[in-house]
């Protein structure tokens, strides 16, 4: 039977990733195209596509911060995970999002569930468990032992204290509920956070 070769763009989209990460496995010997024309255009092999969104699908690394001001721990973060990775000898994928623990509707995270749901990774890796959500955590948990994929927390015993994450859940709430009020650029809103991280920063 003859095998179903697809191009690069559709391999990607089978594997849910893109063709900038399936290039890179091709240079590291991860994933090589079944066929690759003079010009340079790669064709992939679907049963063997099919085969890696199973057991030999990649590791996924999900990265996450509240802020832009936070983008120097977002790139920490990621050479964290690469590096726990490359140890382990894990093929990896990384996702990036910007926004509060309690916005579900990040583009990452929207992505990350998608991955979850087609069952295209194999695990999935992150420093911290609130780096996903701050409270919901636990579902996307549950949906990835439902599809048979790893979950791997970093520094699990590395966590703020009980007080600590309180405090952090609080101001996050009012920050989202304050910003909604008055609107994120408003003198209000600025204000009201900036007494708010007063007090939090009083009882550390």
């Amino acid at each position: 039977m003859d095998k179903r070769l697809v191009k690069i763009g559709e391999a990607a989209r089978l594997l849910g990733t893109d063709p900038v990460t399936l290039r890179k496995w091709e240079s590291t010997g991860e994933l090589l195209p079944a066929r690759k024309t003079k010009g340079g255009t790669r064709y992939y092999d679907v049963s063997e596509l099919m085969g890696l969104s199973n057991e030999a699908a990649p590791t996924l690394c999900y990265c996450r911060v509240s802020s832009h001001d936070q983008k120097p721990d977002l790139d920490r973060q990621q050479e964290l995970l690469e590096a726990y990775c490359s140890a382990k000898g894990w093929r990896t994928q990384v996702i990036h999002d910007l926004g509060s623990g309690m916005n579900y509707r990040k583009k990452g995270l929207n992505q990350l569930l998608e991955l979850i749901m087609k069952r295209q990774i194999k695990r999935l890796v992150i420093s911290h468990k609130d780096r996903l959500l701050r409270f919901g955590s636990e579902l996307v948990f549950s949906l990835c032992e439902l599809q048979g994929i790893e979950i791997v927390i970093v520094h699990k015993g590395d966590q703020p204290s009980f007080e600590e994450e309180l405090a952090n859940d609080v101001l996050e709430i009012i920050t989202v509920f304050s910003a909604r009020l008055y609107g994120s650029r408003s003198r209000k809103h600025k204000k009201m956070l900036e007494t708010l991280q007063d007090v939090v920063s009083s009882q550390d």
